[in-house]
C-alpha cells in the first residue's frame, strides 16, 4: 500500500477499532471511470478470472475483507468492505450481477462484450484461451467511506 492510501486508512480509522487487513489496489482499465461509478454508488460489484488468483499464488476475497480503491494516479478515492463473495462461470452470471458492476448501459450485452474483449486479452498474455464457462470471482461490496481529497 502506498503512503498516500495507508494515510488515508489510518485516518479514517483513527480512535477506532482499525481493522487488520486490507489491500489497494485500481479497478480494470479505466480506474478513474470504476472507481467513479463506486463513488457515485453505482457500481456495487466487480468480478475477476479465478485464474490470475491460482498463477499469482494470491488468496481469494473474503468477506469482511477492506480495500482502498485508487485511481490512476494511485490517489485513494474510497474505502470498501466485500458482502459476498461467488466462485461462478462466467456464462451464469446474472444479469442483476452484471447490472451492478455498473458500467455502459448497465445491460447484460454490454457486460459480456467488455468482459470477454478484457479477459481474451488478459488470458492471452499469459498462455490460456477464453472459455465462455470460466471461473470468475464475483464480488459485492458497499462503500465504508469516501475520500473528499483525493
Amino acid at each position: 500500500m502506498n503512503h498516500q492510501a495507508q494515510a488515508y486508512w489510518d485516518k479514517y480509522w483513527k480512535g477506532k477499532d482499525k481493522p487488520r487487513s486490507v489491500s489497494s489496489w485500481q479497478f480494470g482499465d479505466d480506474s478513474d471511470y470504476l472507481g467513479q461509478l463506486v463513488v457515485n454508488g453505482i457500481k456495487t460489484a466487480t468480478c475477476s478470472g479465478h485464474v490470475f488468483y491460482e498463477l499469482e499464488n494470491e488468496s481469494l476475497p473474503a468477506t469482511e475483507d477492506y480495500s482502498i480503491v485508487l485511481n490512476s494516479k494511485d490517489e485513494p478515492v474510497a474505502i470498501i468492505k466485500t458482502t459476498e463473495v461467488k466462485l461462478t462461470p462466467m456464462n451464469e452470471v446474472s444479469e442483476e450481477f452484471a447490472a451492478a458492476e455498473g458500467e455502459g448501459d448497465r445491460t447484460y450485452r454490454y457486460w459480456w462484450d467488455v468482459h470477454e474483449e478484457f479477459f481474451r486479452d488478459e488470458l492471452k498474455n499469459v498462455g490460456f484461451e477464453f472459455s465462455e464457462d470460466m471461473m470468475l470471482v464475483c464480488e459485492r461490496f458497499k462503500i465504508i467511506d469516501i475520500n473528499k481529497q483525493p
